[in-house]
């Protein structure tokens, strides 16, 4: 049976190959290269090795990231193909470029459809809880052979390309992953529950308008400090939504948890913590204002909040 453990090994191959080609790149001096290489070679290693390691190693990798990204030993990534190159390649090989991209959906579509339901020997061919995730690495190694086969590339390209792309995001690949995995521990050391606490002893929520109005504007400031939605959701949810919205009002927890996501969501879009959204884009498209992503958000932040908390308010409880 093919598991979720396949998908971490075939990310950390490719994250093995991003530090080899790291150390290769002579774009950068030889303290960065050496930098760009540990960095993602430990990444490399908790996906492949992670689950053996143990909590105190992968913690003492987590450390040992932050360390080399936080004295600046990383480095910038290789200059790409020049945009008259890029030009003359999409003249030549016109729509076909899109035939690698079309596969994706295509065959996730064909993996979750067709090949999830399917047993060998008694057993799934693939995990089901994780049939989506494992569909997505199937189709993205049909997609990359088709993309070598088609536009004649060598097989180190997906690495290179992968590398220079990786390299100029840097650390913040992989803050999402961080943060989510802060989330967690907030949920499990009981941080919602001090919330919850706090939130009925100082702040007025008596009423339900003025409940609903600080889970919302809560899940968005606590998204802000923590940069993902996923990470303050189980935190806010268990600490004021359930107790007070569900357990006190008696609201609907399908409404009241989707909206709330949303609400998080509007922190997102204003939080430079979320670089993945607001800090990289500026980088890759090389905008003199690393935060005009999050200057062109904010009002459609505030905006959506405003009617994410209405829409609570009005649909989430029993008339």
């Amino acid at each position: 049976m093919i598991t979720i453990a396949f998908v971490y090994e075939l990310a950390g191959v490719m994250f093995a190959g991003f530090a080899v080609f790291s150390l290769l790149d002579r774009a950068n001096s030889l303290r960065r290269r050496l930098g760009n290489c540990g960095f993602w070679l430990i990444v490399a290693l908790s996906f492949l090795f992670g689950d053996r390691l143990g909590d105190l190693a992968n913690g003492v990798a987590v450390l040992a990231l932050a360390l080399l990204a936080g004295v600046g030993l990383t480095g910038r990534a290789p200059a790409a193909a020049v945009p008259e190159d890029r030009l003359a390649l999409a003249e030549r090989f016109g729509n076909r470029l899109f035939l690698p991209a079309m596969l994706l959906p295509a065959i996730v579509a064909v993996g979750v459809l067709v090949l999830k339901p399917l047993t060998l020997g008694g057993q799934p061919l693939m995990d089901p809880k994780q049939a989506t995730l494992i569909s997505l690495a199937l189709a993205v190694i049909a997609a990359l052979t088709c993309a070598l086969i088609l536009f004649r590339q060598p097989l180190t390209s997906p690495w290179r390309e992968g590398q220079r792309l990786a390299n100029t995001i840097g650390w913040a690949a992989m803050l999402p992953q961080f943060l989510a995995a802060l989330g967690a521990v907030f949920a499990v050391a009981g941080v919602g529950k001090e919330i919850g606490l706090l939130v009925t002893t100082y702040l007025p929520v008596d009423t339900r308008f003025a409940a609903v109005a600080v889970y919302c504007v809560g899940m968005a400031g606590f998204t802000m400090l923590m940069g993902n939605a996923f990470a303050a959701f189980p935190v806010l949810t268990g600490g004021v939504a359930l107790p007070i919205l569900v357990g006190h009002f008696g609201g609907n927890p399908a409404v009241i948890a989707s909206l709330g996501m949303l609400s998080g969501y509007c922190g997102t879009l204003v939080t430079p913590l979320a670089a993945n959204f607001n800090l990289v884009p500026p980088a890759l498209l090389e905008i003199p204002d690393r935060y005009a992503v999050i200057k062109a958000q904010i009002p459609t932040a505030i905006l959506m909040l405003i009617v994410n908390t209405v829409l609570m308010y009005v649909l989430a409880f029993p008339r």
